[in-house]
């Protein structure tokens, strides 16, 4: 049994796979080749903004996106301390301060009610995380925003075809960006990723950024860096997007079989809480006890891959470490969450062995 199976999902688009990277072999643009170009058009379309820019990896996203907003060393950032580091390691890395704000309990996304306490003279913007596939709640983090005339980053690394109330990922504020590491929803053969937006300025500003601050050949306005996707990714992605809402549609059945199972059980577990108007693309599908080791003995004796997401809240990480904020619901999550395998080709006879194992 795999945590993520990448070989079921090559076996069934192989021929395709193998054609697009053909391609790129025989007109040998390996950078910024038309593949490049053909992905970003289908993409926008497909999450329903004027520009979509493919970037190197989701963290370069963040970073590019944040360059191009102009955040500062001395600035503020407000995001959730429950994600992957490179949140917080962006903001960072620009000599930014990340401002932690606690989660929702049920939803595991930044609480919208306790964003206005941390905005300051010094925010900048605000990146919410849509984590494990779902979005978070962002029409009332966009009001708050336009209040304050901040700029809201969507950290959709997890939740690319994920909608929240009709809309796409990545379609629900200034910039979207995404990852297309191997194991998330939409994955490539590699690192790579995209920021998405329908502010022309935005677009051209990361289109710049990502190609060393350049706006036309050796003429460079800006700093920037190297973070271009290369046409291989784009191949490999352009096959993967074909079959991309069937596996959406997949991990959605097998999330929802998931919580079915684990809840007809009466177990003393938290499953997933799907919002009202959201869907999920269960990018992980994770649980909440407070019996996770126990359950994880027994699933590791069984066989069955397990991942925790994510062991340490940002601030309590030894390069972002903080004792500033109260993120008491953060810190006690992080104690108890625990994910089960779950890619579009798993089994409903896995998943039952799964749950049973759970009892």
């Amino acid at each position: 049994m795999k945590f993520v199976d990448l070989n079921a999902q090559y076996a069934r688009i192989e021929v395709t796979i193998n054609q697009r990277i053909q391609q790129v072999l025989n007109h040998g643009q390996y950078i910024m080749g038309p593949e490049i170009e053909e992905l970003e058009s289908r993409l926008a379309d497909f999450v329903g903004v004027k520009h979509c820019i493919a970037l190197s990896s989701g963290t370069d996203a963040l970073l590019v996106a944040m360059m191009a907003l102009g955040i500062a060393p001395g600035d503020e950032v407000i995001t959730t301390p429950f994600t992957f580091i490179a949140t917080g390691e962006t903001i960072a890395l620009l000599g930014a301060k990340p401002v932690f704000v606690d989660i929702d309990p049920v939803t595991y996304n930044i609480d919208p009610n306790k964003i206005r306490a941390a905005v300051t003279s010094r925010t900048k913007a605000i990146i919410p995380v849509s984590l494990y596939g779902q979005c978070a709640d962002f029409d009332p983090i966009n009001r708050l925003a336009g209040e304050y005339g901040l700029p809201v980053i969507e950290d959709g690394a997890q939740s690319l075809g994920a909608t929240y109330r009709g809309r796409q990922s990545c379609a629900l504020s200034t910039i979207g960006c995404t990852s297309f590491f191997p194991s998330k929803p939409l994955g490539g053969y590699g690192d790579s990723g995209a920021c998405f937006t329908n502010d022309d300025k935005v677009a051209t500003l990361i289109r710049e950024i990502r190609n060393h601050g350049q706006d036309r050949r050796y003429h460079h306005p800006r700093i920037g860096l190297n973070a271009r996707m290369d046409t291989l990714q784009a191949a490999i992605l352009l096959a993967k997007l074909e079959i991309f809402p069937e596996e959406v549609a997949a991990r959605q059945r097998l999330g929802d079989r998931y919580s079915e199972l684990i809840n007809s059980k009466g177990l003393p577990i938290a499953t997933p809480v799907i919002a009202e108007g959201n869907t999920s693309v269960y990018a992980q599908y994770t649980l909440a006890s407070t019996e996770r080791e126990l359950l994880l003995e027994k699933l590791h004796k069984a066989g069955v891959p397990t991942a925790i997401h994510y062991p340490l809240p940002l601030n309590r990480q030894p390069a972002l470490f903080t004792e500033e904020f109260d993120l008491g619901i953060a810190e006690i999550l992080a104690g108890r969450v625990f994910s089960l395998p779950m890619h579009p080709y798993l089994s409903e006879e896995d998943q039952d062995r799964i749950v049973a194992l759970l009892a």
